[in-house]
């Protein structure tokens, strides 16, 4: 199976066709799979270099011109290093565009923690008006990428991974999807990590909800779902907690408890490969159903 990635550029590409406003920033990355595009298009695929804070300030340029910018580099290098030029040059200028980024979290953990960002959803969240797409499938990444250029002149981020789900479900571009119900809890599942959640959760009496659109965080598919038992886990795969308070704020008239599972703090040494981070991170189904388990099995507090 292609890679969400791998879809990106033929997206874009064919979108870069079909509309004039539609322009392309790359630093250096993801560069040869636009080479057609460019011939194309040489005034709409722009190449800044290895300068990722130029590659925001230029993206916002053009979308102050009446453009509809795509940027897309790595995650760390495209929302951590210029994080203030999005803050700036998009946010203050009140400007749209779609960021779309590879290798959040551990993606490439051959890289070394310079190319780990499991903090990105976190960063992007403490600024007003993004939408966040974190999907779990490459058919999913191709629909959210397109919801995304088109939507307007609105501010997106889109998370792609290598990590992926098996099937791809029908998406809407702003909705939880209820995969599973059940009346003991309600595990709230992100992206690529459904089919772990899914498995984990396999016999036991939850709800499961697929996210794949976490900004705006769907309160009301959430309040639906727990019923009499406020119960929640969101399992997400970058920072753990990122959307605990999301959660929070949607239950803020109930009694509820709120378990958020992710990325750890911790910073992991070793290298190591994408499953071995998964496992260390306890984001592996046996982890995920003890985690979980123990957590709707522990008595509320007094």
């Amino acid at each position: 199976m292609d890679t969400m990635r791998d879809r990106f550029a033929p997206v874009v590409s064919r979108l870069l066709d079909e509309d004039p406003r539609v322009a392309v920033v790359l630093a250096e990355i993801g560069l040869a799979q636009f080479a057609g595009a460019a011939r194309r298009h040489p005034e709409r695929v722009i190449n800044v270099g290895i300068r990722e804070q130029l590659l925001v300030g230029a993206g916002a340029g053009l979308a102050l011109t009446g453009m509809r910018p795509v940027l897309h580099t790595f995650a760390s290098f495209l929302v951590e290093r210029p994080f203030e030029q999005i803050k700036l040059d998009f946010g203050h200028q009140d400007v749209g565009g779609v960021l779309v980024s590879a290798a959040g979290s551990y993606d490439v953990s051959a890289g070394g923690f310079t190319h780990m960002a499991p903090g990105d959803v976190a960063v992007l969240d403490t600024l007003d008006g993004w939408t966040v797409h974190v999907p779990g499938h490459p058919d999913e990444a191709e629909t959210l990428l397109r919801h995304a250029v088109g939507d307007g002149n609105e501010r997106v981020y889109v998370r792609l991974s290598t990590q992926s789900n098996r099937e791809a479900l029908a998406l809407d571009g702003s909705r939880f999807l209820t995969v599973r119900e059940g009346r003991g809890g309600v595990v709230v599942a992100v992206g690529p990590l459904l089919d772990n959640v899914l498995a984990a959760t396999e016999g036991l009496d939850v709800t499961v909800l697929y996210a794949t659109t976490v900004r705006p965080f769907d309160s009301g598919a959430l309040r639906r779902a727990v019923g009499d038992v406020a119960d929640v886990v969101v399992v997400e795969p970058y920072l753990a907690g990122t959307s605990t308070a999301a959660a929070n704020d949607a239950l803020a008239d109930l009694p509820h408890r709120v378990l958020g599972l992710g990325v750890g703090r911790r910073e992991l040494r070793r290298y190591g490969g994408v499953e071995e981070h998964v496992a260390a991170h306890g984001l592996d189904a046996a982890s995920l159903r003890e985690r979980i388990s123990g957590f709707l099995a522990a008595p509320v507090p007094a």
